[in-house]
């Protein structure tokens, strides 16, 4: 941690890695993140629950970070899932449905079962596709996942299975379950082998990245970005950089006890971290995507880790301005309030992934 004043307070500010390889990346993958959102835009189109999510111009809480501007894109009321997650899976899975060419697309996947394991959003995401198109949705979960979250994706016709402590069981039993019964697996994560619908993922994150890019008044100079395996924050860097070039620093931001984006970064290959249980629940993925991993070490500036302290505090503070979420969701924000330093004339654009968990 990285020790100092902030704003004539005594206290250590976020703990911030310095990207060395931005430009280039490290190559772990040939796979990088599209930029190109107008197919996303397309699709969506149709979708009658689609609506462009807004972007807030929050004074008060620009001038508490001594800051310019802060922009927040609100995702907690996208497509009535309550999250950005609901671009995500529903957008490939819809995919999979037009490639069908059935003229009744409620029907288009009869047959089909989507399985993935999930520690929040992407779980309903997948749900909600699904149902619109006709799958069989089956959901693992672990153990720790709170039973509130089973009974939402149940009553989005999903079916729910326990398995192991943490997330990275879960996904293992998703994987064996994929394999065993010939369904498909649709992970928001990427490795070796497997890619294609991680991808497509996030090419539907795309679509909050143009909203937001259309949406700001001007470029912003820092771009605060939460990540738990990172296809969010590699999504939106890489639109970043095609709308605005190498203009403004892009921050990644990941739980102290999760830092697995920032331990590859140090060691320039994939690694998966290790720490405790976070309750950044949503954040807390210790292996990084592949492909988000790619992207990000071409695309980011630094890599930002934020305390368990850091996180509630930061989720106070929102609240305190209107801004209700969980550690999750303001975790991008949540380093700018803790003090990661930035110049006065900053104008900060960061991403409420979520809402509040009694939302």
């Amino acid at each position: 941690m990285i020790g100092g004043s902030y704003r004539g307070r005594d206290l250590p500010l976020p703990d911030v890695l310095t990207n060395p390889w931005r430009g280039g990346g490290f190559g772990p993958s040939d796979i990088l993140p599209l930029t190109d959102a107008e197919g996303v835009a397309r699709l969506l189109s149709s979708c009658p629950r689609h609506a462009e999510t807004p972007l807030h111009d929050v004074a008060k809480l620009a001038a508490r970070a001594g800051v310019a501007r802060v922009w927040v894109k609100d995702e907690r009321g996208r497509m009535g899932l309550g999250s950005f997650k609901a671009l995500g899976a529903a957008f490939a899975i819809a995919r999979d449905a037009a490639a069908t060419g059935s003229l009744d697309l409620r029907q288009a996947l009869a047959g089909r079962t989507y399985v993935a394991a999930s520690a929040g959003n992407h779980g309903l995401s997948v749900a909600a596709g699904a149902r619109v198109f006709g799958a069989r949705a089956v959901i693992v979960l672990a153990e720790t996942v709170p039973d509130a979250f089973a009974e939402r994706l149940r009553d989005r016709g999903a079916e729910v299975v326990r398995a192991g402590a943490d997330y990275e069981r879960s996904m293992a039993e998703a994987e064996r379950s994929a394999a065993d019964n010939g369904w498909t697996l649709l992970s928001d994560s990427s490795w070796e082998g497997y890619a294609e619908l991680p991808l497509r993922v996030m090419e539907g994150y795309l679509q909050l990245a143009a909203e937001a890019v259309a949406q700001v008044p001007e470029p912003p100079t820092h771009i605060l970005l939460q990540a738990g395996v990172g296809g969010l924050a590699a999504a939106v860097a890489a639109h970043a950089r095609e709308a605005w070039g190498d203009g403004p620093r892009i921050f990644v931001v990941e739980p102290a006890f999760a830092p697995a984006l920032a331990e590859s970064i140090r060691a320039g290959a994939l690694v998966t971290a290790d720490g405790p249980v976070s309750a950044m629940g949503r954040l807390d993925c210790k292996t990084p995507s592949m492909i988000a991993l790619a992207g990000l070490a071409r695309d980011a500036d630094a890599f930002v880790t934020v305390t368990e302290d850091e996180a509630a505090a930061g989720v106070a503070v929102l609240a305190e301005h209107g801004l209700a979420t969980t550690p999750s969701g303001g975790a991008g924000l949540a380093a700018l309030i803790a003090g990661l330093d930035m110049a006065a004339d900053a104008r900060v654009l960061a991403i409420l992934s979520e809402g509040p968990e009694d939302g």
